[in-house]
């Protein structure tokens, strides 16, 4: 199971949100660049960097932080925030972002998820963000009526690869996963499987690497990182025995 740190850009700034609420941010960093050097000095490998800008004015802003990332570390980069057309998709994979994540467009526009697809294949994932098991858009501020379960179904259905599965209502609380609802996930979706959303402590990443699931793949930590609960060379321990 692979660790990712979050690195999330507000402003410019390295913030943590609980619960998704913009106006509930923690700053930890003033510079993305130089968190993201910290995680790979630490020993991360890959790094999950969401631009919160760009999910709040739907088109991506931070994508020249990005590209210092991706030039000035050997990190694997996943990215999203505001990819809500094929342009910004080709955009922050131009900027060096191994993998790119939709999130509002897949169930807002599905036919921009298909051409995605069509044209990036396993360099798309998909994250379904959910609010006591409803999906929740448009940065998280937004709720439908579609249960994640439900909507990690079809989109394994349509050729997704890997699903990013947060859970808003524990994420930045450090009150753990909900491992049920988890496993409930881990046995509809048909590729890769990766969560955020509660992780406090090395007894939570153990919980989850003893859910036994073959699809889940990684898991995303944001704030027990950065108040050091854990190193990443701990988690990283625990995740690969």
């Amino acid at each position: 199971m692979i660790l990712y740190p979050a690195l999330d850009i507000l402003g410019g700034a390295v913030v943590r949100l609980s619960q998704g609420d913009f106006e509930r941010s923690t700053a930890y960093a003033s510079s993305p660049l130089a968190a993201a050097r910290l995680w790979a000095s630490a020993g991360a490998d890959h790094l999950h960097v969401v631009d919160l800008d760009g999910a709040r004015q739907g088109a991506p802003v931070n994508l020249d932080n990005l590209r210092a990332i991706v030039d000035e570390t050997d990190l694997d980069v996943q990215f999203g925030g505001g990819l809500r057309s094929l342009e910004a998709i080709d955009a922050a994979l131009a900027a060096g972002a191994s993998r790119v994540i939709i999130g509002t467009a897949a169930f807002k526009n599905p036919e921009l998820l298909d051409r995605a697809l069509e044209s990036h294949g396993n360099r798309i994932a998909v994250s379904v963000d959910a609010r006591d098991g409803i999906v929740a858009t448009s940065g998280w501020l937004e709720a439908t009526e579609l249960q994640a379960v439900d909507a990690v179904r079809a989109l394994s259905a349509r050729g997704v690869s890997t699903i990013i599965f947060t859970d808003v209502e524990r994420d930045g609380m450090l009150g753990g996963p909900d491992l049920d609802r988890l496993h409930a996930i881990a046995d509809v979706v048909a590729g890769d499987l990766l969560y955020a959303g509660g992780i406090s402590s090395l007894e939570d990443l153990r919980a989850l690497a003893q859910l036994d699931s073959p699809m889940i793949a990684g898991v995303i930590v944001g704030k027990a990182l950065y108040e050091e609960r854990f190193t990443v060379a701990e988690a990283n321990a625990v995740l690969c025995t």
